[in-house]
C-alpha cells in the first residue's frame, strides 16, 4: 500500500484527528492475559497529525496525571509511539505521523494507562490514512506499542479498547463476547502505584497442576454464565486461583474492599489488571452505586484515598472524537 500523500489528498480525507481510548479492567480475575473489558469514566486521548517527513514524532505529553511528564517523547520507547512506527513500517507508508497525547489513566493502576495511549493513537492515526483499516487490523499493531510497557504482547486491555465490552484476546485474534444489560462494574483506584513489570515477577514461580485445573472450570463456568447472561455462573467462576492471591499482598486495603464488595451482593471481586485498582460485578446499576462508597472506604482504613468508577461491563469502544484538515 502506497502512503504517498497527493495533490488531493485534502479534499479526500483529513490530516489531523482526535481520538479517545477508555480505560479497561484486564485479566477479569479467571481471565488472565486473556480477558479483559473496557469502562466508562476515564480515558487518554491522542492527537494524530499528518506529517510529510516519514518519522513518528511525540510533540507533547501532557494531563493532570503525575508522572504525565516523565513519560518517554522518543516514539520507539513510547507504546503509542512505537505502535505508530509498527503501523508506517507495515504500510509501508511515505508520510509519518505527530503524536501529541493528553494523559487521563493515572499511572501504575491497572487501568491500562499504556494501552489507551497506543489505541487512541491508532485510531486516530487511522482515520488519517488514505484507506482506513478494518478495526480488527489495528490489533496487531497495538500489542507491538504495548509491549514496550509490558514486555509482552498480551491483548487483555487494547482488545477491549479497540471492539468494546468484554472481548477474548488470543495472540491473533480479538473476539467479542455477549454481555448481558445488566452486568455492571464498581472499579476502584487508589491512591497507589504499582508497575506491571513487578506484579508480573511475583507470578514466576509454577503452579499445582490441581489448582490450574480448578482455575479453568472456573473460567468455563464465567465465560457461560456471560453467555447465557446466568448471575449464577457469573459468581461461581469469578474466583481468581492464580493470580489475585500472588497479588494482593502487594495491595494494601484489597483484601478489605474485596470484602465490602462481596458484602454487597458482588457476582466477584478481583484485582484489575496488575493493580492495584480493584474491581468487582453486579447484577445491578443500583447494587454497583451502593458497594462503591464502602470500597473506598475500605481503602481509606487502610490509609489511601481513592477514585470509583461504576460503569457498564458492556463499556465502550475506542473512537475519534474530531478530525479536520492540516493545520
Amino acid at each position: 500500500m502506497s502512503g504517498d500523500i497527493d495533490p488531493q489528498r485534502n479534499a479526500t480525507r483529513p490530516r489531523i484527528a482526535r481520538a479517545f481510548a477508555p480505560g479497561s479492567v484486564g485479566n477479569i480475575g479467571v481471565g488472565f492475559d486473556l480477558l479483559g473489558h473496557s469502562i466508562d469514566g476515564v480515558r487518554d486521548i491522542a492527537i494524530v497529525r499528518c506529517i510529510d517527513e516519514p518519522v513518528v514524532r511525540i510533540a507533547a505529553i501532557r494531563g493532570e496525571v503525575e508522572g504525565a511528564d516523565t513519560l518517554p517523547l522518543q516514539a520507539e520507547r513510547n507504546t503509542a509511539g512505537q505502535a505508530l512506527i509498527a503501523l508506517r513500517d507495515k504500510l509501508g507508508l511515505a508520510h509519518g505521523f505527530e503524536l501529541e497525547l493528553e494523559k487521563g489513566i493515572p499511572l501504575g493502576s491497572g487501568l491500562g494507562g499504556s494501552a489507551a495511549s497506543c489505541v487512541a493513537a491508532l485510531v486516530a492515526a487511522n482515520a488519517v490514512l488514505d484507506a482506513p483499516l478494518a478495526r480488527e487490523a489495528l490489533y496487531d499493531f497495538a500489542l507491538d506499542g504495548e509491549s514496550v510497557s509490558s514486555g509482552s504482547r498480551h491483548g487483555d486491555n487494547v482488545a477491549p479498547m479497540l471492539l468494546g465490552g468484554v472481548v477474548m484476546a488470543t495472540a491473533t485474534h480479538m473476539i467479542p463476547l455477549d454481555v448481558p444489560t445488566w452486568l455492571h462494574a464498581v472499579v476502584v483506584h487508589p491512591d497507589q502505584v504499582l508497575e506491571t513489570r513487578r506484579a508480573r515477577a511475583v507470578l514466576a514461580d509454577p503452579y499445582p497442576l490441581h489448582v490450574v485445573v480448578e482455575q479453568s472450570a472456573h473460567l468455563a463456568l464465567f465465560l457461560t454464565g456471560l453467555q447465557r447472561g446466568d448471575a449464577t455462573l457469573l459468581r461461581e467462576g469469578l474466583r481468581d486461583l492464580l493470580v489475585e492471591p500472588r497479588r494482593a499482598p502487594l495491595i494494601p486495603g484489597f483484601a478489605e474492599a474485596k470484602a465490602a464488595a462481596l458484602d454487597h451482593d458482588a457476582l466477584g471481586a478481583s484485582i484489575s489488571g496488575a493493580g492495584p485498582s480493584t474491581f468487582a460485578w453486579f447484577a445491578s446499576r443500583a447494587q454497583a452505586d451502593a458497594a462503591a462508597p464502602a470500597m473506598q472506604a475500605a481503602f481509606a482504613s487502610a490509609g489511601y484515598g481513592s477514585r470509583a468508577y461504576v460503569t457498564p461491563v458492556a463499556g465502550p469502544r475506542a473512537d475519534v472524537i474530531s478530525a479536520g484538515a492540516y493545520a
